[in-house]
């Protein structure tokens, strides 16, 4: 039953956390129009919570733009409401079906919002690694448990589940320590 535990999958686990910090800190723009800025919005639609992209198409016709397209013209106030309730400090305007979202200058207040955002995403980032180092602990006291693992062998493998948990939030603390800088940057 051992071989339930496998440090791989679990480091496999904690990249996939990273990947989710990296591609929500991409929608952490710094004052330039990006279609990726709007893919964490999510919209109530049609009785459950969707991405934005499963429901309008995002373009950027200038640079300090975005256009949603929204396909079911019904949708066009929700929409707008996940984009004003996203937490990215964006005022959209609706025209019927599309909806113009202008991306404002950063000023020194909204560079601080979106450092509090970049921070935010980092500790559910760390929340998630840590979670995956408690699965891979409760699979090696399980089997130390049941005798499939000695308890020195136990407490090898934990020791490797925390260096990879280590490193992982290490990775993820000079994620954010990058985009920190980034956003700050004037």
């Amino acid at each position: 039953m051992s071989e339930q535990f496998s440090l791989s999958a679990l480091k496999d686990r904690m990249a996939k956390s990273i990947e989710a910090l990296h591609e929500e800190f991409i929608g952490l723009r710094t004052g330039r129009a990006t279609t990726s800025l709007l893919e964490p919005v999510m919209v109530d639609a049609y009785g459950s919570k969707m991405p934005l992209n499963q429901v309008a198409s995002v373009t950027v016709p200038e640079s300090r733009m975005l256009m949603v397209q929204v396909w079911d013209r019904g949708l066009a106030p929700v929409v707008d409401k996940a984009i004003r309730e996203s937490g990215l400090g964006l005022n959209p305007m609706t025209e019927g079906a599309t909806i113009r979202v202008p991306i404002p200058e950063l000023n020194e207040e909204r560079r601080r919002d979106l450092v509090k955002v970049a921070h935010h995403y980092a500790e559910q980032a760390r929340v998630a690694v840590r979670h995956v180092r408690r699965d891979g602990m409760d699979q090696l006291k399980k089997a130390e448990k049941s005798g499939d693992m000695g308890q020195d062998d136990m407490h090898g493998k934990s020791d490797l589940v925390q260096k990879a948990t280590d490193d992982a939030v290490a990775e993820i603390d000079a994620m954010l320590a990058h985009k920190e800088k980034e956003i700050m940057q004037v």
